[in-house]
């Protein structure tokens, strides 16, 4: 039996793997054919098992549709996944949970059943955001743009030594480090969950092999050992959103132009009609023109460019839109990137590099045409406040 090999009751086993290992695609084979499993459990949830199972048709997706809904949050969990790889210099040949596929491929050929016991990544990664803190959110998008762009060379670990679980739990741990409100989402929720999809799948006697990323074994090991694990229902939650002192701020500022339209109006009666019709000029230039400008520096479609001088003006008053965003799907519906753009980041090392691939383009595009809308508020709100009191 493998040091990374365990036996729970009678008709439980758990095989720890290294995801970019030659040798642990090798292992699980081996297992499911001594073990001879009704079902084997994968540590993979819908959203990733499909990624990996279509990537090419995944690839190829245009990235306008990858913004709606719950995509966005796979698009950032493929991308860290492929930098922690970089970082790790793990150049085996071997994609990513391509021992889960080996798992999966096995047991087909054999008719075992097979379950994927993972929470989803969307729902992972959502509890994660809503409850960290504004300081750690920083950190961690600061982290997550140095991997993703390859800021730190690759550090030396032989594939072997990931295997080591203590090794590997550490790994697993530099997120929560970077932010320890999250450690038991990202950690500890994933284990209990894992764990109670083995047990339902063992509940009726059924032999269950479970296939598992090796800094898993120890947690997913003590729930099934009676270590009390919270409810599904509870671990599949996703808080609220919580109202933020900056989002204060942004409702405050559509009010407080608005009260000093009102404001006018009431004092000068209709002499102040001339002088609110200036306030809203030099409202829609000042934002307008910065948005655009933004976008233009990010060479942005002209079109890009347009929608950000239009939206600028309007998405200032409203706290729950961005002129970024606009600009960004504009871009996006025009450039057409794909996801094999946003895998391609990593690759880039020249301004030209920088400026072909497609996903990079709509990122500053949006983020310039954001930047330009809050300088834009920042310039004209002061100069209305103060031409109107002043």
């Amino acid at each position: 039996m493998s040091t990374l090999e365990r036996q729970i009751g009678g008709n439980i086993v758990l095989i720890g793997t290294a995801h970019v290992s030659k040798k642990s695609v090798e292992e699980v084979r081996d297992a499911i054919g001594r073990h001879r499993p009704d079902v084997v459990a994968i540590e993979l949830c819908k959203s990733r098992y499909n990624a990996i199972k279509e990537k090419s048709s995944w690839e190829e997706l245009p990235i306008s549709s990858m913004l709606k809904g719950d995509r966005a949050y796979m698009i950032l969990a493929q991308s860290f996944m492929g930098s922690v790889q970089r970082r790790l210099g793990s150049e085996q040949g071997v994609e990513p949970g391509a021992e889960m596929m080996a798992a999966l491929s096995v047991a087909e050929s054999e008719n075992i059943e097979v379950i994927l016991v993972d929470r989803d990544i969307t729902v992972t990664l959502k509890r994660a955001w809503r409850l960290m803190g504004r300081r750690e959110k920083f950190r961690l998008s600061w982290e997550f743009t140095k991997a993703l762009f390859g800021g730190e060379a690759p550090e030396e670990v032989a594939v072997d030594d990931m295997l080591e679980e203590d090794v590997l739990t550490a790994m697993m741990k530099e997120i929560s480090d970077i932010a320890p409100s999250i450690s038991n989402v990202l950690i500890g929720e994933r284990d209990a969950y894992i764990a109670s999809k083995i047990a339902d799948a063992a509940g009726s006697g059924k032999k269950v092999l479970a296939v598992l990323g090796a800094g898993h074994l120890k947690g997913v090991e003590s729930y099934l050992g009676g270590k009390k694990a919270p409810e599904l229902s509870e671990l599949e939650a996703v808080p609220k959103k919580r109202f933020s002192v900056g989002k204060a701020i942004a409702y405050a500022i559509p009010l407080l132009l608005l009260g000093l339209v009102a404001y006018l109006a009431v004092v000068r009666g209709p002499e102040a009609w001339a002088e609110i019709a200036d306030i809203f000029l030099i409202w829609v230039l000042v934002n307008g023109t910065l948005s655009a400008l933004g976008a233009a520096i990010a060479r942005g479609h002209p079109l890009s460019i347009l929608t950000a001088f239009v939206a600028a003006p309007i998405t200032s008053l409203n706290p729950a839109l961005a002129a970024g965003w606009f600009a960004g799907i504009v871009e996006a519906k025009i450039r057409m990137p794909t996801i094999r753009d946003f895998n391609g980041i990593s690759k880039v090392v020249t301004l030209k590099d920088f400026t072909r691939n497609g996903v990079l383009r709509i990122l500053v595009v949006m983020a310039l045409a954001n930047l330009g809308s809050v300088i834009g508020t920042a310039v004209a709100l002061p100069w209305i406040l103060k031409h109107v009191l002043g």
